[in-house]
Order: C-alpha cells, then structure tokens, then sequence
C-alpha cells in the first residue's frame, strides 16, 4: 500500500515536471569549422585555416539527418529547448520504469 503511495507521488512529480519544461527541440548544438570553394583562400593554404567555427543544429526530420546553420543568437534561443528534450526522454524513461514495476507488482503470482 505504501508502495503504490510512493508510486502515485512520483509519477505526480514526474507529469509536473514534464508540464513545467516548456518548448522542446530535438537534437545538438555543436561547433563547426568549414572549407570554401575558393582556390585561393586561407582555408585552402598549408597548413589550412578554417572559417568558423559556426554553431550548427543537427537533427532528424523525416527519418534523416540535417544539419543546419546557426547564428549565435539562434543557437543561444535553441540550446534551452534542446535540454528541455533531454530531460523529457529523462522523465519518460523514469515514468515507463514505474508504470513497469506498478504492473509487475500487481500482477497474480
């Protein structure tokens, strides 16, 4: 009984803190450094010295992966969604885990 109590508590716990997190946005945020096409460019020399770096979002859509551009405003507005994802699948796992004990513990031995 008092185990079913705790159970309750939590995955209380676990809804508000889920409708608490606010946008969530698939993905990283990574740095990257790029080469040009232009023959004659820094990039090019030896040795190379590459633009950048840029802040770059890679996600997937549609079942593949994209990689886009950012600029620095944009990736400082995204880097916040991005760990509010996280903790999502964080908070869903930790909900799957109890909703699977709740089952196992009532189930008729």
């Amino acid at each position: 009984m008092l185990e079913a109590m705790e159970s309750a508590k939590r995955r209380a716990a676990i809804l508000a803190a889920i409708a608490r997190l606010g946008p969530v946005v698939p993905g990283t945020i990574s740095q990257r450094s790029t080469r040009c096409a232009g023959p004659g460019c820094r990039c090019r020399a030896d040795p190379p010295v590459l633009h950048g770096p840029y802040p770059t979002w890679t996600h997937q859509e549609s079942g593949r992966q994209v990689t886009k551009t950012l600029s620095a405003v944009e990736a400082e507005r995204l880097g916040p969604a991005i760990e509010a994802n996280r903790r999502l699948h964080e908070l869903v796992k930790e909900l799957e885990a109890l909703s699977i004990a709740d089952f196992e513990s009532s189930r008729t031995k």
